[in-house]
């Protein structure tokens, strides 16, 4: 419609003024414009809804967003976020171990081998404890080291004398004399240890006291045991001979060896080495202690003769024949 035929009164459309020219303008974010101020040639709307509406498409959105935050990032000035970095290897290691991952059977192993090491614990210190020699003084240990050293002295004097016999059978002008002499003198060691022939010799004359009738047959019996691995050759305790098949019964009061009732105080007739056997008894935690708790009164007496005359008959064997 040309200007002569608008209407009267109305007026024309309003022209944008003009500006100045100001030289190439570099092009807005959405125009079609290029920095020479040429429209550039706008792309086929994908879907028409969304480009007259003027929504941005999904691809349009993420493509923004990205360009802006580049942009943000590059013009704003601030410094960028840094990417996380990678764990090193003690993290890895910590990460693995902890929080523990226990299953059910390593959880019942690792209790049984707890209940296992506290059994163990619990009886190594009730043996430490229980031992005798645990509370025992400097001497009392040096007297018995000393002991033992001479319990080895007589074993190799023993033996030493066992080799003199053999080599005099062998070298003998008159090898059955020296047998018979030999076999006599065998005889009589057997008897005394037998108990079928009396013995002399040095040793101790032991009495024990029992006012309260509290101590036990197997007192006595340790008491016995104690003497016979100090050395001691031959003991009676009152009127009865002990020997290897001897035995104790009764109770407190009423102590029986071999069937036979014996009363108190009990006396002990021991031959062996006085310096030998008296210290055995004393030892921390002996005989003599463990029949003072049970108020008994122990007396012991070294003697330079001991007569042992409780004799025991000869049993002959049913089965066993000398070979």
């Amino acid at each position: 419609m040309n200007e002569e035929e608008r209407e009267p009164g109305r007026p024309g459309p309003e022209l944008p003024p003009e500006r100045p020219s100001e030289g190439p303008r570099r092009p807005e974010p959405g125009s079609g414009r290029d920095t020479t101020g040429a429209q550039r040639p706008r792309l086929p709307d994908r879907a028409s809804g969304a480009a007259r509406t003027g929504e941005p498409q999904a691809g349009e959105q993420s493509a923004a967003v990205e360009d802006g935050g580049f942009a943000g990032a590059a013009g704003s000035g601030s410094a960028a976020v840094p990417a996380e970095t990678e764990p090193t290897g003690r993290q890895r290691l910590a990460a693995a171990i902890w929080p523990p991952r226990v299953t059910r059977p390593q959880l019942i192993a690792a209790v049984l081998l707890f209940v296992l090491g506290l059994g163990l614990a619990i009886q190594v210190r009730s043996n430490s404890e229980s031992s005798p020699l645990r509370g025992a003084r400097q001497e009392d240990l040096v007297r018995i080291l000393d002991e033992l050293d001479d319990r080895t002295t007589r074993l190799q004097e023993e033996k030493q004398r066992l080799e003199d016999q053999r080599r005099e059978l062998e070298t003998s002008s008159d090898q059955a004399e020296e047998a018979r002499k030999q076999t006599m003198q065998k005889k009589r060691q057997l008897g005394v240890i037998a108990g079928t022939v009396a013995a002399e010799g040095p040793g101790l004359h032991i009495t024990v006291s029992d006012p309260a009738g509290a101590v036990e047959p197997d007192m006595l019996l340790d008491t016995i045991q104690e003497l016979r691995a100090a050395g001691a050759e031959a003991i009676q305790v009152n009127d009865v001979r002990v020997v290897a098949d001897t035995y104790f019964t009764g109770t407190g009061g009423q102590v029986r060896i071999d069937g036979k009732k014996i009363d108190a105080p009990y006396r002990f007739l021991v031959i062996g080495e006085p310096e030998d056997l008296e210290p055995a008894l004393n030892i921390p935690g002996g005989v003599v202690q463990t029949l003072e708790k049970e108020q008994a009164v122990v007396g012991v007496t070294r003697e330079e003769k001991v007569v042992v005359d409780a004799l025991r008959k000869a049993k002959q064997p049913d089965y066993a024949r000398s070979s």
